[in-house]
């Protein structure tokens, strides 16, 4: 995304005393057409405007937000003008305690930009949003191309088919089916993508308005393979090349995106809250496309983590299915919520995936380490949807069925995996013994971020929450073990009509 960043990604720091003024930097558009992700060119031409910030501070700028329709819904009253923060404790807090536990987002102070890709709209919505016919998607240029397609499906348009139909498993015996058939009754459709990509689209719109060289992007569950129909939305607002301070100037940027939607975007974004975590968001939901939303401010390694979850997801056809099941589990159990001490989302996943790794007769590889050049920390920003789709699939001697791989999952957390002393990592395709640093010592699980390396499970914080999960894993395994039915560990029906 930025040519001129130094090694890692990471751009030059600026001098301290020039961290307050550029905190409206445009970013660089000096990026080849060609190399344009779809989220940044469904968008038409915008005449930016430099935000100014008065040195005095009793000088508030205006900023005077335009109307706009989204959807059905009529153009937004733009009377409200919004206003810069400028750095005073917001009047109206809100009730969230500042040390919540928000594990779903991960990210470091020190990660740099990142831009990513996006699933394009469908046609009829892409009429909406003109774009330049100079300028075309990659997605849709790349489609086709002998050279670049893999195992992992390009994030397509209703043009073509859906790939990923051919790519599902077959089921020979009962539990192997139970597990298919609730995959493929709750699994993410293109329309559920459709409605969040929609919502995206039109919010870049207003926030550009407050920082015109900004963009946002989908990342998490929406893209990574492993959503479901139910699945929030999780965005990153990418506003300038330089690091974000997620305790100070994230704070500041999210405070005023929770503003625009509690103001001028009220009519149909409902319940907007600034949650001030280690990694802050605002929660809201879009009243239609009926999403939950997450927003984060500059989380880059969101996106790295995106695409390589996207790519273990297709690269064998037994791994969407096990992660949703093992999600919707935990759900059921209520052992999915780091907000509440237990395990998030994104390291069920790895946990998953690493378990497929250690099989004696391993069904995932390490995808970093066979293909570091696809998923190097160094690479630019906008290649990184591309990288993965040159992978081939991962050919596996274990035939191992569905449900014998889930029971397998169960059984190596309830009676072979060592809690005490070792940490999963997907990076190494193996248990490897815990760091001796603050970030894992005296903590209950350990699963690795394959890209920095930081502890994903760290909700876990206390004793009896972790014995829970431990419980629920061996009951898990015992009961599947010896019944060999979904319906002993999971309620199949409501399951389905939860979606």
């Amino acid at each position: 995304m930025f040519p001129n960043s130094s090694n890692l990604g990471r751009p030059p720091f600026p001098p301290k005393y020039q961290q307050q003024s550029t905190f409206f930097t445009k970013l660089p558009l000096n990026i080849p057409p060609s190399l344009l992700s779809h989220q940044q060119i469904i968008v038409p031409p915008i005449h930016f405007r430099t935000a100014v910030i008065e040195a005095t501070p009793a000088v508030t700028p205006v900023v005077t937000l335009q109307p706009m329709t989204y959807g059905s819904v009529s153009p937004v009253s733009t009377s409200d003008a919004l206003t810069s923060f400028q750095g005073r404790k917001r009047q109206s807090q809100q009730s969230i305690p500042d040390d919540a536990k928000r594990q779903r987002i991960h990210s470091h102070d020190s990660d740099t930009t990142v831009v990513n890709q996006a699933v394009p709209l469908p046609e009829e919505r892409r009429r909406a949003f003109p774009v330049p016919i100079s300028i075309q998607s990659p997605l849709l240029h790349a489609h086709g191309s002998p050279a670049l397609i893999g195992c992992v499906p390009p994030l397509q348009d209703n043009f073509f088919p859906d790939p990923t139909e051919t790519r599902l498993p077959v089921a020979k015996d009962e539990l192997s089916q139970q597990i298919l058939e609730l995959f493929q009754a709750c699994r993410q459709q293109a329309s559920d993508l459709d409605r969040k990509e929609l919502c995206r689209t039109e919010l870049q719109r207003e926030i550009q308005l407050i920082f015109p060289q900004s963009r946002l992007f989908l990342v998490g569950s929406s893209l990574n393979g492993f959503g479901t129909r139910t699945s929030d939305g999780d965005l990153c607002l990418v506003v300038k090349e330089e690091p974000v301070n997620q305790k100070t100037e994230a704070r500041r940027i999210l405070s005023l995106v929770q503003k625009l939607f509690s103001t001028k975007l009220s009519s149909y974004i409902e319940r907007p809250q600034l949650i001030r975590a280690k990694v802050p968001i605002v929660k809201f939901r879009d009243k239609v496309s009926n999403v939950d939303f997450d927003l984060n401010v500059n989380n880059v390694i969101g996106i790295r983590n995106t695409f390589l979850l996207r790519t273990y997801a297709f690269i064998e056809n037994r791994v969407r299915p096990l992660v949703l099941v093992v999600k919707k589990w935990a759900s059921f159990h209520e052992i999915n919520d780091a907000s509440r001490g237990t395990l998030n989302s994104y390291s069920l996943v790895l946990m998953v995936l690493h378990y497929l790794q250690t099989l004696p007769e391993p069904i995932l590889p390490s995808l970093q380490k066979n293909f570091p050049e696809c998923f190097d920390p160094t690479m630019q920003l906008h290649l990184v949807h591309q990288a993965p789709r040159t992978i081939p699939p991962y050919i596996s001697k274990n035939g191992s069925s569905l449900g014998d791989l889930l029971i397998g999952f169960f059984k190596y957390y309830a009676t072979e995996f060592d809690w005490s002393h070792q940490m999963i990592s997907v990076r190494e395709a193996k248990a490897i013994a815990r760091p001796d640093g603050i970030e894992w010592r005296n903590k209950f699980i350990c699963v690795e971020e394959p890209f920095d390396g930081t502890n994903t499970a760290r909700a876990v914080h206390e004793k009896q929450k972790f014995d829970m999960i431990r419980v629920e894993f061996a009951q898990a395994w015992r009961l599947l073990r010896d019944k060999k039915d979904l319906n002993c560990i999971l309620p199949l029906k409501a399951a389905k009509q939860k979606r």
